[in-house]
């Protein structure tokens, strides 16, 4: 989270909406550790990285889900 710490706060003070994910478990090998974050601006831009491929693509629509219906969105174990 910290790579992507300061776009997160500069945006906030902005008062931008920012859509976040981080990893928050891995298993076996995964291309980012726990703590990795992604924010995804009203624009679409992407911040930082979760993983790669369809990993981050799918985070990458989950975070505009989240950000155009304005409900958080938790995994599985926390529902």
């Amino acid at each position: 989270m910290r790579e992507v710490l300061d776009e997160l706060l500069a945006r906030w003070e902005a008062g931008q909406t920012i859509g976040m994910g981080t990893v928050v478990a891995t298993f076996q090998s995964a291309p980012r550790p726990p703590g990795a974050s992604m924010l995804v601006t009203e624009a679409g831009e992407a911040i930082g990285s979760v993983s790669g491929g369809c990993v981050e693509g799918a985070g990458y629509e989950l975070a505009q889900e989240v950000m155009a219906s304005a409900n958080a969105l938790l995994n599985e174990e926390n529902r």
